[in-house]
């Protein structure tokens, strides 16, 4: 099903250029854009993919990751296909990166959606596995569904994307992770086929113009993004322009897709990572994709007590009240409700259009 894009315009040789991304992508009649999922039909740009998913599935919510939103709790997780990077390590290219419909398997309209979330007990629907960029309309119309019954909704992304429709989404959004993949424009170029500066734009933009609860991840690669001094920088901007109190997330890489050469990320490259920023003024900084339960907790900036134990997906501790540290009432900043969830580290596919569901 092809439904109508809102952000394009024609260019003066006849071609139509989508604007829904720094992209650009310039198209004469029947063709697709680097995405493969927003193409040119006669004089208008349309989502191939809306209502259709390559699957769904109840996650926890630190899978995301988003260790200071609603913690614990279960989130109804989906995505569809297409990406408008190329990141050569991409830990979801059969979804990205595919150019077969076949694998959206999973038709739901936004209704549907939230109202399987809610059926389920989520406290939230996440756009994830592949970019909510490239599926735009269809992820908004989602959340607006979502927000009607009172689940929100979540944006697992890049932050690839411009300015007006960057307005438009993160109005009906509520959380975000953003994957800041590295801290150089040669690793953006070189390795993920975009540039780093409108992802920084995104950043800025979520913190200071928006209530969105944001939170950053970036994989280390070994020998790409991991030197001391470039997560020293990364971190220090971090700091300057977002502030001290944003989550990030420094998270271990496993050879797949084009970089099957790269080892897996040491543990000690995520512990060394953590101290640096913790160094730079941050105060929430997380190693994830490995059991480190020290670099999993969080700690109350007031008196350093350990507020919530986690190890990977599993909250092992919890010692907050109303948002607030139980030892000495320090505000942890977060999304916070008076007890934490008891989803725990399960993932249940599930169909939305159908019916079902698989514990794994």
């Amino acid at each position: 099903m092809s439904f109508e894009g809102r952000y394009f315009h024609a260019l003066p040789d006849g071609r139509i250029q989508c604007d829904v991304c720094p992209r650009y992508c310039a198209l004469h009649e029947g063709q697709r854009g680097f995405c493969f999922v927003r193409a040119r039909e006669g004089d208008r740009m349309v989502l191939t993919t809306w209502g259709r998913s390559s699957g769904f599935c109840v996650d926890p919510i630190e899978k995301k990751p988003l260790n200071h939103f609603l913690p614990g709790t279960s989130v109804l997780s989906f995505g569809t296909a297409g990406c408008n990077l190329g990141c050569r390590f991409c830990q979801n290219w059969d979804m990205s990166k595919s150019r077969e419909m076949d694998i959206l398997a999973d038709a739901a309209t936004p209704e549907q959606i939230a109202r399987k979330a809610q059926e389920l007990g989520c406290r939230s629907v996440a756009f994830t596995y592949n970019d909510p960029t490239v599926f735009l309309e269809y992820a908004v119309d989602a959340a607006q569904a979502c927000r009607e019954r009172g689940i929100k909704a979540v944006s697992v992304t890049a932050g690839y994307i411009c300015d007006d429709p960057r307005r438009e989404l993160y109005r009906h959004i509520d959380a975000a992770n953003v994957d800041l993949k590295g801290f150089s424009e040669d690793f953006y170029r070189r390795v993920c086929l975009g540039h780093l500066d409108p992802v920084l734009d995104t950043l800025r933009y979520l913190r200071r113009e928006t209530q969105v609860w944001l939170e950053i991840t970036t994989l280390l690669i070994s020998g790409e993004n991991d030197s001391p001094a470039e997560i020293d920088a990364l971190t220090r901007w971090v700091f300057r322009e977002l502030g001290p109190d944003v989550p990030l997330h420094f998270t271990a890489f496993h050879p797949d897709f084009k970089m099957l050469d790269r080892p897996p990320t040491p543990a000690s490259t995520l512990t060394r990572a953590r101290e640096i920023g913790l160094g730079n003024g941050l105060r929430y900084v997380y190693t994830g994709n490995v059991h480190d339960e020290p670099g999993g907790t969080t700690h109350c900036p007031g008196c350093g007590k350990a507020v919530i134990g986690r190890d990977w997906y599993r909250l092992t501790s919890w010692s907050l009240h109303e948002g607030q540290c139980a030892g000495c009432g320090t505000q942890v900043p977060g999304v916070f409700e008076g007890h934490p969830g008891q989803w725990g580290p399960r993932r249940l596919p599930v169909h939305v259009g159908g019916t079902g569901a698989r514990s794994v």
